[in-house]
């Protein structure tokens, strides 16, 4: 079984996750920071992910501590869970369509991390949650799961469903680049390690 749990607890955050990458999409999401558990809630269903989060933090302050921590520790838990990524596919990409906005997400889960975004949001906020924390989110994620991650939004006017077509192709580009090839046989790579 690919999974992993941890706990973590810093002066600015307390969290703890389970991740099973081989899951039904079940997801128990519970943060302070609602738009992210708007967002883990479906990157779990379209990734078919089983995530388990409670993540609380200094939100009198404001989410980046919890948004950055939750990608943190994601991005520690995925890279776990895969282990030694015998037979994977190792590449993923999806294009994902909400409304008039069109996200585009691919993935190499290399062992080199690295963060591409081209994203214009329209708006700084949504609801609360300030949208610039998307790009701390992704780029955190990406250096803990060590893996190269590109993002475009090809074109958007509504913020929330940008942010929100990102998690589904995000979700989804992972779930193709983490499954089983019978046909790769060992490591992805002709270097024969990732």
């Amino acid at each position: 079984m690919r999974q992993a749990e941890t706990a973590r607890q810093t002066n600015e955050t307390n969290i703890s996750l389970a991740l099973e990458i081989d899951g039904e999409g079940k997801a128990d999401i519970q943060t302070d920071v609602p738009f992210m558990t708007h967002m883990l809630d479906l990157f779990t269903k379209h990734g078919h992910f089983n995530l388990t989060v409670d993540a609380k933090g200094d939100t009198d302050v404001d989410d980046h501590h919890t948004t950055e921590d939750i990608g943190i520790v994601l991005g520690q838990m995925f890279k776990e869970a895969l282990g030694d990524k015998k037979g994977i596919k190792r590449y993923g990409s999806s294009f994902v369509p909400m409304d008039e906005t069109l996200a585009q997400v691919v993935v190499d889960l290399s062992n080199r991390p690295h963060l591409e975004m081209r994203a214009d949001f329209p708006s700084q906020k949504v609801g609360t949650f300030d949208t610039e924390l998307v790009h701390e989110f992704l780029w955190k994620f990406a250096l803990e799961a060590r893996i190269n991650l590109h993002v475009i939004v090809h074109y958007g006017t509504n913020t929330h469903h940008m942010i929100e077509a990102i998690f589904k192709a995000m979700a989804r580009a992972l779930d193709e680049a983490t499954t089983i090839d019978p046909r790769v046989k060992g490591i992805p790579s002709t270097k024969g390690m990732l």
